[in-house]
């Protein structure tokens, strides 16, 4: 008898994206357990554990049920689960406009090509960095993103330097600079990059902005 695959999901909701290109559109999120990071300024740790096992059938079952155009992947890390890559065709089959939020660590390599892909290359103030897995750049597309979670100037400068020597701008149709939610002052983050006329979209997590910190949403 063939095995389901399944997949361990610490939720499933309907809100507003707050974050990347799609930001403000109704999504369904797709949030997996686990992770093999612990980054500094995580505000998803409660996805490291736990979560309940369910089938691919009922994952998508339960994302019709909401009728939405969007759906995010999201964790945690959702590549840490191989079952993630044909939960993501799967999706793209039944015409969703799919996209993955993956912190980087991980091979991007058998994402299905309709899938959109937001990269989140670690910073230092992360506590990761060193885990980037710079070999998923040349595989990047123009309709993915990268982003940055900047917390410092240190940060910024970093995140500046990857930016041009990877040519990300010209790689990916968007780049995104992200403040940390409770250390980076937006204003801040915004007149460093007007000062250096970086090629970059600043964004603000517009989920916290509506609801809070707790859960984003």
């Amino acid at each position: 008898m063939t095995r389901i695959a399944s997949l361990r999901v610490t939720e499933i909701f309907y809100s507003l994206q707050g974050e990347a290109r799609t930001a403000g559109r109704p999504t369904v999120f797709i949030r997996l357990t686990g992770c093999p990071l612990r980054c500094s300024y995580c505000d998803t740790a409660y996805a490291f554990e736990g979560g309940q096992q369910l089938s691919i059938d009922s994952i998508v079952e339960r994302v019709a049920e909401f009728g939405a155009e969007y759906v995010c992947v999201t964790g945690g890390e959702p590549l840490a689960q191989r079952g993630v890559i044909k939960l993501m065709t799967r999706l793209c089959d039944a015409n969703y406009s799919v996209s993955i939020e993956t912190g980087g660590a991980l091979s991007i390599a058998e994402i299905d090509d309709r899938v959109s892909v937001v990269l989140d290359l670690k910073t230092p103030s992360s506590g990761e960095s060193q885990k980037n897995l710079y070999e998923n750049i040349p595989l990047l597309r123009a309709k993915d993103q990268v982003k940055f979670v900047i917390g410092d100037r240190g940060d910024y400068e970093w995140s500046k330097s990857q930016l041009l020597q990877y040519d990300l701008a010209a790689r990916v149709d968007d780049v995104l600079f992200s403040p940390t939610f409770d250390s980076l002052p937006a204003a801040t983050l915004a007149q460093w990059i007007l000062e250096d006329k970086l090629k970059v979209r600043m964004q603000l997590q517009l989920h916290k902005q509506i609801w809070g910190e707790e859960k984003g949403r």
